[in-house]
Order: C-alpha cells, then sequence, then structure tokens
C-alpha cells in the first residue's frame, strides 16, 4: 500500500488492537544500503520499540531483486529496531516491475528463492521474515512452484493475493487457488484480496482454507473493518470517519511540503468512496484545494 500506509494511518487502523502485525509502505532496495534514517523516515515506530501506541507490531517491508543487498537492508532494519521483514513479490505497479521489482520476479522462482533465502540468513532466526506474493505475472502456472521456492527458503509464513499481475484488482479475487497453495506448503499462508466486510473474511476463509487474513484496501474503505470481522461490531459511521480524516490530517501536517497531506486525503477519499456515498460529496468539495486547513474547516463545518 505504498504512498497511503505510512505512519499515521498504521496509528488509526490499528488503535483498537485487532491486528496481530502491520508491515509499513515498501521500502526500494537498489544497490546501496540504506541509512538508518531512511528506515526511521518509512517507520517512526522503530523509536517506539517497533510498535504503535495500540501494541500493534509493524514490520519493515523490503522491495528488490539483489539478493545480497536484501540482506544488507534487512539486517539494517533489525539493527534499529524492527521485529520483521516482509518481503514484496506482490506489487503489480508498472513503474516497479519496469526495475524489476514486486510481482515480475515471480517470473523467476529461483531468484524469489535466492532472495528470501539471503534475507533469512542475515537476520536472526528469531526475527519472522514474512513474504507476499501474488498468484504469478501473466497466469498462475508457477505459484505452487513460487511458494514451495519461497517455504524452502526459510520464510516464516506467507501471504498470497488471489490474482496475477495481470488480473491487478479486478474480481474476483481466486480464494481457491490460496487453498491449492496451502495444501503443499507447510508454514502459515495467509489470505488476502477483495476482502471488504465480514461476509468477504468468512467467505475467504471457507474458500482458501486458511485461517489467517491480510487486509489492505479493505481496511482503507472502511477504517474499522479489522473490527467488524473479529468483534462484529458495525460498521464505522461516516461521521466518525470524517473524524479520523482529521486525526490523520493533525498527524501528518508536514510544513516543508505544502501539498501532501492535501493529496493523502483525496487518495483516502477514493477509497472511503467505496464505503461511504458522502466520500463522494467530500471529495467534489476539497478536490480544488492544495490548503490543508480549508479541507479541515470544511469537514468541520458541514460533517462533524
Amino acid at each position: 500500500m505504498e504512498g497511503v500506509i505510512d505512519f499515521a494511518m498504521r496509528e488509526i487502523l490499528t488503535e483498537s488492537g485487532s491486528y496481530d502485525h502491520a508491515v509499513t509502505e515498501f521500502i526500494r532496495v537498489n544497490d546501496h544500503l540504506l541509512s538508518k534514517s531512511s528506515f526511521h523516515k518509512y517507520s517512526p515506530e522503530l523509536l517506539k520499540g517497533g510498535q504503535t501506541k495500540s501494541g500493534t507490531s509493524v514490520y519493515i517491508q523490503l522491495l528488490g531483486q539483489h539478493k545480497d543487498w536484501m540482506a544488507e537492508n534487512a539486517y539494517r532494519a533489525w539493527e534499529v529496531g524492527a521485529p520483521g521483514i516482509d518481503l514484496n513479490f506482490g506489487c503489480p505497479a508498472r513503474t516497479v516491475n519496469n526495475h524489476k521489482g514486486g510481482s515480475i520476479l515471480l517470473r523467476e522462482p529461483d531468484v524469489v528463492h535466492g532472495i528470501v533465502k539471503a534475507v533469512r540468513q542475515a537476520v536472526p532466526d528469531a526475527i519472522p521474515v514474512t513474504v507476499k506474493m501474488r498468484l504469478g505475472y501473466e497466469d498462475k502456472t508457477l505459484a505452487i512452484e513460487n511458494a514451495l521456492a519461497i517455504e524452502e527458503a526459510g520464510a516464516s509464513s506467507l501471504a498470497v493475493h488471489a490474482r496475477t499481475k495481470l488480473e491487478g484488482y479486478k474480481p474476483p479475487a481466486h480464494w481457491h487457488w490460496i487453498a491449492k497453495i496451502a495444501k503443499r506448503v507447510k508454514i502459515p499462508i495467509i489470505a488476502n484480496g477483495d476482502i471488504w466486510c465480514r461476509e468477504d473474511a468468512f467467505k475467504c476463509v471457507q474458500a482458501s482454507g486458511c485461517q489467517d487474513i491480510m487486509i489492505g484496501r479493505g481496511g482503507l474503505s472502511l477504517p474499522n473493518l479489522a473490527d467488524v470481522i473479529s468483534k462484529d461490531e458495525k460498521p464505522l459511521s461516516w461521521q466518525n470517519a470524517c473524524a479520523l480524516i482529521v486525526k490523520f490530517a493533525g498527524a501528518r501536517r508536514d510544513g516543508k511540503n505544502a501539498n501532501f497531506v492535501p493529496n493523502r486525503i483525496k487518495q483516502w477519499l477514493s477509497y472511503l468512496k467505496r464505503e461511504y456515498p458522502e466520500a463522494e460529496d467530500l471529495f467534489g468539495q476539497i478536490k480544488k484545494f492544495r490548503d490543508q486547513d480549508k479541507m479541515i474547516t470544511v469537514i468541520n463545518r458541514n460533517y462533524l
């Protein structure tokens, strides 16, 4: 969830403690060792025990193709306090794939294996090394082979987004394919894709055979989705969702880039539209604004 799930959003979404752990936006690894301050930028939680205020652990997510540099940076992440390392083989973004990162690596299971193994060997055994993948790049023919490679390389668990790169985010998610993978590997498998409500979660569990699920876009669309699923709570009201937008804006106020917070709010509204029709109206009122305070004034005046 690059560009969306930053530290302020993680703080908001994990506040009730319903998530087992969260991951950072992906940190791109090229041909050098990142500074400690780079990791702190992506995950200020590192300065607080690697957790949000609710006590939810935040794993550092790395994305890259060079196994040695991935290993070096995984070790650096552990040095600065990461409670876990997550490896991204799922990103479908064209720019990322064109630079040989994310889901395009699923065309080469041996490369995936090498990266996971190098990272696993670089950090202490007690540190989880989790992996996220899709069912494949062009098709699903290598789905099981990739999963077996990831397991053999020593991953602690594997989250599977139930679509290929070419399928993008178009429904449906092929949860039954996750079941095929789960039958072949022994490490914990976590199901992901098209989980928008409590009913979706139970259907996914049934179809995939997995007891654990991962939510991303669904959590942005319905901020208390984890509580709706695990505690059978009612969906958050639009008024309370607006209060979270105001809270997010306050946490991310950045004087160095005046457009940063307004752009993030607009991004979030694009997800909230799925659950709240009112989000479309709010977006229409503020879409031309570049001033954070003007946006918040509109929200306070019309919705709170």
